[in-house]
């Protein structure tokens, strides 16, 4: 893979993938042996890594990946637990998890923090690290053991001269998810087919840029070998008339649904880039589903507003103004509405009726599942933008889910 296409390749797109272990144990030093390159700070010094660290890079044969070296796990002090909270809100974020072991005696953390990765439908693996300081090669009864104990397989390594590192990769590569379709546009564009985009360019989009879901939603399209044609709210008809045919699918930014709604050739199929990023990232069935608690809203509710990006706001924000004056408009002025970014989320949302979530194309597919199932357990329904908004303008049968 090229340098360029390896860098554009979007961070929340790729393998998630984190160490945890003890302070000391060598995490540093396998992410360094794993990517063939000093992209960690390795010292003898124990608590070197203080804070989660996220490096974009590639390894094969997984691709493109994000590894995330965390500080230990076994640190101490008020600063110490502070660290460790936020190692254990990595595992939120990880596909896969890599737990670093040292010595072979006292593992009750290491157990500890396999079963939050179980708990948390994260694949691992171990690795025995430092084997080159060991006066014999770990037999296998002692690796079967630790295998038993830890739940998951442990390979013998030594990060600093790179025996067993291949062997990682590979077994890592074994771990990954069946991601099944993640095509973005899923069955609803064909190779061939004419799609129409309405991209209206708000304050909030970047100055002489696309954003994110607009130009995924393009590469996808071309990898299909679909004729996209791209628009304006305001150039709609003349690009309807350009055609000479009706195009199969309108993808539109969900603030205009309705207008696209109301122009749109009887047989063209549409949707928005928010309700493709619902699917690409999250549950969608559980969103449109739970679009319903809109209807039950009252000036005594209370909503859950959350962001991935954690962008300055500017006038006519989507999440923190668009949608709760369109909830309001609805439910009445008292209701109440609570915003979140970025990887702030609560650990207890019992108290909301509704969580409306952007379409997280900042996050990974792993971290939105990991809020959907929270709010699932704590039986409080989530949908996202678009879905919400289709359901507050009416429309919400007439768009299509990937």
């Amino acid at each position: 893979m090229s340098d360029q296409v390896f860098n554009k390749t979007p961070q929340s797109e790729r393998v998630h993938i984190a160490l945890f272990g003890r302070r000391n144990a060598g995490k540093s030093s396998l992410i360094n042996a794993l990517t063939g390159q000093q992209v960690a700070l390795v010292s003898d010094v124990p608590g070197t890594t203080t804070d989660p660290v996220s490096k974009a890079m590639e390894i094969l044969p997984i691709g493109p990946c994000v590894i995330i070296d965390t500080a230990g796990f076994d640190d101490v002090g008020k600063v110490g637990k502070l660290r460790i909270e936020r190692t254990r809100q990595v595992i939120k974020q990880a596909d896969i998890a890599i737990v670093v072991v040292a010595e072979t005696g006292n593992l009750d953390m290491e157990i500890s923090w396999t079963r939050m990765l179980k708990q948390a439908n994260v694949p691992y693996l171990s690795v025995l690290n430092k084997v080159d300081l060991m006066s014999e090669a770990p037999s296998p009864t002692l690796l079967n053991g630790l295998a038993k104990r830890l739940g998951c397989d442990v390979i013998p390594i030594s990060a600093l001269h790179g025996s067993g590192i291949n062997l990682v990769r590979t077994t890592m590569a074994g771990l990954l998810p069946d991601s099944g379709d993640q095509s973005l546009t899923g069955n609803l564009a064909r190779s061939g087919d004419t799609v129409m985009l309405v991209m209206p360019q708000d304050p909030q989009a970047p100055k002489g840029r696309l954003i994110l879901p607009q130009v995924q939603t393009l590469r996808n399209l071309m990898d299909k070998g679909c004729i996209a044609v791209c628009c304006g709210t305001n150039d709609i008809d003349r690009t309807l008339a350009s055609l000479r045919e009706p195009p199969r699918l309108i993808i539109t930014d969900s603030q205009v649904f309705d207008v696209v709604e109301e122009k749109k050739p009887q047989d063209s199929l549409l949707t928005s880039f928010s309700v493709l990023m619902a699917a690409h990232k999250g549950d969608i069935n559980y969103f449109a589903q739970s679009a319903a608690a809109i209807e039950r809203l009252t000036d005594q509710s209370r909503v859950l507003i959350a962001e991935a990006c954690t962008h300055a706001p500017l006038a006519e924000d989507i999440g923190r103004e668009k949608i709760p004056r369109m909830l309001r408009g609805r439910a009445g002025q008292g209701l109440a509405v609570d915003i979140v970014a970025g990887k702030d989320f609560p650990d207890d949302v019992s108290g909301y009726d509704l969580v409306i979530h952007c379409g997280g194309c900042m996050f990974n597919r792993h971290f939105m599942l990991q809020r959907v199932e929270q709010c699932r357990a704590q039986g409080v329904p989530m949908t996202n933008y678009g879905i919400a908004i289709a359901q507050i303008k009416g429309i919400l049968n007439k768009v299509v889910l990937p």
